[in-house]
């Protein structure tokens, strides 16, 4: 054993802190709170039990959720001197235990290979499905299965699973459990495992009686008897099969330390569930329960919002700030989109400017289609930009939604080379008919409603939506453009997403930043429909949306920023969260202050827009587009979009020239459709 100096680990701890570093015996629940220093503590707990003398460094297991998060453990470990400690995911632990033992149980044969991922198989298997089924993303097929082996479900026992949970598959029923099945089935044949057949495997093999034969008993007793004492991070996150494991691995032996966060519990639609962690001491009794509640990561003004946050839903924890105070976080209304994306940029500029390194500064959303207007709006300010994760010009659906826009005409004679209007109509028709296309209908709000399918299917959807509103915008701007001209204001816009791929500000989803922290946080578009996303509809799905919140307030240190704007393709309204947000704080603090503005000043022009919405003016320019549109076999936003009506109502116009002073109007509009408007607009004076 390393010489480790017992009192040397505990030297720097707050008081809670070390008294989870103490308790390195039996069944121990660390509850520890964003910005706890609960990395610090599972290290210098394992650490602390090995100086004492409690545990060999070689029976340690200490479980991580990411392989990115066990190198960070090994590291740790390794700096307090303790190379030998092992530090691993569920999955990886799994493999090198079926890798030794699994000969044992198959007549000497090896383990079988590993699938590097299931979407190859499956993709195959969704494009044989019937109609429209068959746009179904292969990622929301895989997300199922993976939820269903997560509860040790068969394809022929998911239907009765499913109906009893009210799991709603992406897909009719019996349509995924064809899936389900024909995937296990070509897997099988292939000779290979997936990462869910690892943890599948490892429980049957731990859970084997004594009719199994004298060979697997002895596996899975040496299984057991390599390591016995446990420590798992993001226990919130654990998931049925993982939970099963973890108990096979532990026996009849109890020291077991499981740390978590359940006001972090963000990944329930992969299986995960927080109940394993809030549960652990009824499951374990006699177990010490501890909560590390002193952040060391943010301002008090900060994590008043945080607390705040957590009070609305009626939860007593609080978060105890450690740092000295800082500027008051801000939450802003704003006109409109394209305001709120102006302030983002002249923020960003400010705290550059004030000497916060731009990799400091971090744009969450709540889905990747919403990162490509910030990325433009920062391209156009010469704001270097890092978009982590999956750019959105690599996406597979923008990639094919671009391989047609330039088949478009191919072949033709020039006269019959689309353009303008007649372009746009013709790429909204090519990708419903090869891609499967469905422009979601806006609800009351102008929120997206209910789409088809999962997460990835709402993510393809709106990605596609976003192709044809900048298609559309390029239309504004150049009314005859063609094919050539579009596609090559999609390259430049491609480009400079790549180019922002190195250092800058980070563009992330709340859920990819669940981990990490940064100077400054800013979170727009904190709308209903948003953040709550609209798929939310029952209480435990708007409970995991305010989680998601709680974990983007918790990503700052020092600087928050919190927006939401009142129109965008249609009225909308601020997140319910942002209500909580916007409470007095109590008179004996000033810790909790939040500055509440309005924005951007609104000019005369905007404000006017606001009031005209529901005018008699604007149901009779929305009446007039709607039947334009049906006369011309478009799509509505073809004859006009939103914004546009929203600017004639503004100014009503009542002569040609005026008309075309309009931005959005254009000669080719101006000439079509002119003396229609300019008569709803005299009439409507």
């Amino acid at each position: 054993m390393p010489h480790l100096d017992p009192a040397t680990l505990l030297a720097d701890l707050d008081p809670e802190q070390e008294a989870a570093v103490r308790a390195t015996s039996g069944p121990v629940a660390i509850h520890a709170g964003a910005g706890s220093g609960k990395t610090r503590v599972i290290s210098r707990r394992t650490a602390y039990a090995i100086a004492t003398g409690v545990v060999p460094a070689d029976q340690v297991l200490v479980v991580t959720f990411t392989e990115k998060a066990a190198k960070e453990m090994v590291e740790r470990l390794r700096s307090l001197g303790l190379p030998g400690v092992t530090a691993r995911t569920f999955h990886a632990h799994a493999l090198s235990q079926l890798r030794h033992f699994w000969p044992a149980s198959h007549g000497g044969a090896p383990l079988p290979e590993l699938l590097d991922s299931k979407l190859p198989l499956i993709g195959r298997l969704a494009r044989q499905l019937p109609g429209h089924y068959r746009f179904t993303p292969s990622k929301d097929l895989a997300d199922e299965i993976e939820w269903a082996k997560a509860r040790r479900i068969a394809p022929r026992d998911y239907e009765r699973a499913a109906g009893a949970g009210g799991r709603e598959p992406p897909i009719p029923v019996d349509l995924f459990v064809r899936v389900f099945g024909d995937y296990e089935r070509a897997k099988a044949r292939a000779g290979r495992i997936d990462f869910d057949d690892l943890l599948v495997e490892t429980v049957t093999l731990l859970e084997t009686d004594a009719d199994a034969g004298a060979d697997v008993v002895a596996a899975g007793a040496t299984v057991r008897a390599r390591k016995r004492w446990f420590s798992v991070d993001e226990y919130q996150d654990t998931n049925p099969l993982q939970q099963r494991l973890l108990e096979l691995w532990l026996g009849d032996r109890d020291d077991l330390c499981v740390v978590g966060d359940e006001d972090q519990t963000i990944y329930t639609f992969t299986g995960a569930t927080s109940d394993y962690l809030t549960g652990f001491v009824e499951r374990h009794p006699g177990a010490r329960e501890i909560t590390l509640s002193r952040n060391y990561r943010s301002t008090p003004e900060i994590l008043a919002l945080a607390n705040r946050l957590l009070a609305a839903d009626g939860r007593g924890k609080r978060l105890v700030p450690t740092r000295p105070a800082g500027p008051a976080p801000s939450i802003r209304r704003f006109a409109d989109g394209d305001a709120e994306l102006a302030h983002l940029v002249a923020t960003t500029r400010a705290l550059i400017d004030g000497g916060t390194p731009a990799t400091e500064i971090a744009v969450l959303v709540r889905i990747n289609a919403q990162v490509p207007p910030i990325e433009a709006a920062l391209t156009r300010a010469r704001i270097p930009f890092r978009v982590r994760g999956q750019r959105f010009f690599e996406r597979p659906e923008v990639r094919d939604a671009l391989r047609l826009l330039r088949r478009l005409g191919t072949g033709a004679g020039a006269a019959e080379v689309p353009r303008g209007s007649q372009l746009l109509a013709a790429f909204d028709a090519r990708l419903r008919a090869d891609l499967g296309f469905e422009a979601e209908d806006r609800g009351e709000a102008g929120a997206p409603a209910r789409a088809r399918g999962g997460a990835e299917a709402r993510e393809r959807t709106a990605n596609l939506a976003l192709v044809l509103e900048i298609a559309g915008e390029a239309v504004a701007a150049r009314h005859d453009i063609d094919v050539a001209g579009l596609a090559a204001d999609f390259d430049a816009r491609a480009a400079a997403e790549a180019e922002g791929s190195g250092d800058g500000v980070n563009l992330l989803t709340f859920h990819r930043a669940k981990g990490l922290e940064w100077d400054a946080v800013l979170l727009p578009q904190l709308e209903e429909g948003t953040l709550p996303i609209r798929q939310a509809e029952t209480d435990e799905a708007v409970a995991e949306e305010r989680r998601l919140l709680y974990v983007g307030l918790t990503r700052a240190r020092r600087h928050l920023s919190l927006s939401w704007a009142e129109r965008r393709e249609a009225r909308r309204r601020p997140s319910r969260f942002l209500a909580a947000l916007e409470d007095r704080p109590a008179r004996s603090s000033t810790a909790g202050r939040v500055t509440v503005l309005p924005g951007a000043p609104m000019n005369a022009g905007r404000a006017a827009r606001a009031r005209d919405d529901d005018s008699p003016l604007m149901t009779a320019l929305r009446e007039w587009r709607t039947t334009t549109a049906r006369s011309d076999g478009v799509p509505a936003y073809v004859v006009a979009a939103d914004a546009l009506l929203i600017e004639i109502a503004d100014r009503r116009p009542t002569t040609m020239p005026a008309l075309g002073r309009i931005k959005g109007i254009g000669p080719s509009k101006l000439a079509r459709y002119g003396e229609e408007i300019l008569e709803i607009t005299r009439a409507e004076r």
